[in-house]
C-alpha cells in the first residue's frame, strides 16, 4: 500500500510539473493564468513568478489584472525579493487605488524597504528610505489596521539610525580625533533627545572635551579646560551618580589643578 501510495505521488508531481512546463510554452494567456493562480495557490511562488513576469504586459488594463498583480506582489514578497515587491506593491497602489487590498500593498511595500535595512554598522541609505515609505503609509492610511506595526517597524529602524550616529561619534574618540567627537556628540544629542546611550553620550563628550585640553597647547589650554569643565557639569546634571562618576570625577579634579595655573 505504501508503495502504492508513493508512486500515485511520484505521477501526481510529474503530471503537475508537465502541466508547469506546458504553461510556460503556452501561447494562451488564460491558461497561463490558471496555472499562475494554481502555482500561487500551492505556494509555489518561484513558479509563479515566472507565469506572472510572461503575463503583465498582456493583463494590463484587463478586468483580470488586479488580482494578477496582487499575486504577482505578494510572490516577490513571499521570496523575500524585498526590492522587486517593493516596487511591485507601489505599482499596485497606483495602479489600483480603490482596491480592496489598497492598504494592506501600501503597507507590505513600505514594510519590504524595511526588510532591506541593514546593521546599524553598515550604509543606512536603504534604513532612511523605508523610514520615509513607512511614514508616508502612515499619513496616507491613519487610521489602518497596519498602523501599529508600522509605527513599531519605524521605533526599530530609528534605533538603527540612533545607534549609528552614537557609534560614529564614539569612533572619533577611540581614534583620539576628538574635535570631531565633540561636533559629533553634540549632533547626536541634538538629534536624540531621548536615547537611551544618553548618559553615554555625554560621558564620551567630556572625556573628548577632557583629553583635546590636557593635550592642548598652552594658548588654547584655557578656553578648552572650561569646556571640559561645562561638559562634565552637563553629565553629573543628567546622572549624578552615573556609572562613570569615579572616572569622571579624577579627570575634573585635573581639570580644576590645570585652570588654577591660568588664575595665578
Amino acid at each position: 500500500m505504501k508503495k502504492i501510495v508513493s508512486l500515485l505521488i511520484v505521477v501526481a508531481l510529474f503530471c503537475s510539473c508537465s502541466e508547469y512546463q506546458k504553461a510556460l510554452k503556452n501561447e494562451d494567456v488564460a491558461a497561463k493564468f490558471d496555472m499562475a493562480t494554481k502555482m500561487y495557490d500551492a505556494g509555489k511562488y518561484s513558479k509563479a513568478i515566472r507565469l506572472f513576469e510572461q503575463l503583465a504586459s498582456s493583463y494590463r488594463g484587463k478586468p483580470q489584472a488586479e488580482k494578477l498583480f496582487y499575486m504577482f506582489s505578494q510572490s516577490y514578497y513571499k521570496t523575500k525579493q524585498y526590492y522587486l515587491a517593493g516596487y511591485q506593491f507601489e505599482a499596485f497602489v497606483s495602479g489600483y487605488p480603490r482596491s480592496e487590498k489598497v492598504q494592506e500593498a501600501a503597507f507590505l511595500g513600505a514594510y519590504s524597504y524595511s526588510k532591506l535595512a541593514p546593521v546599524y554598522s553598515l550604509d543606512q541609505t536603504d534604513t532612511v528610505k523605508a523610514l520615509e515609505k513607512l511614514q508616508a503609509f502612515i499619513d496616507n492610511y491613519p487610521n489602518s489596521e497596519y498602523v501599529a506595526q508600522a509605527n513599531e517597524t519605524v521605533q526599530k529602524l530609528n534605533g538603527k539610525l540612533e545607534k549609528k550616529a552614537y557609534e560614529n561619534a564614539k569612533g572619533y574618540n577611540t581614534i583620539s580625533d576628538y574635535k570631531s567627537a565633540l561636533v559629533a556628540f553634540d549632533n547626536f544629542i541634538a538629534d536624540f533627545p531621548g536615547t537611551p546611550f544618553k548618559e553615554d553620550a555625554l560621558f564620551y563628550k567630556y572625556d573628548s572635551a577632557y583629553q583635546l585640553a590636557i593635550n592642548s597647547i598652552p594658548q588654547k589650554m584655557e578656553e578648552r579646560l572650561h569646556v571640559a569643565q561645562a561638559a562634565y557639569a552637563n553629565l553629573m546634571k543628567f546622572k549624578s551618580d552615573t556609572k562613570y562618576k569615579k572616572q569622571a570625577d579624577e579627570m575634573n579634579a585635573r581639570v580644576e589643578t590645570d585652570l588654577q595655573k591660568f588664575t595665578k
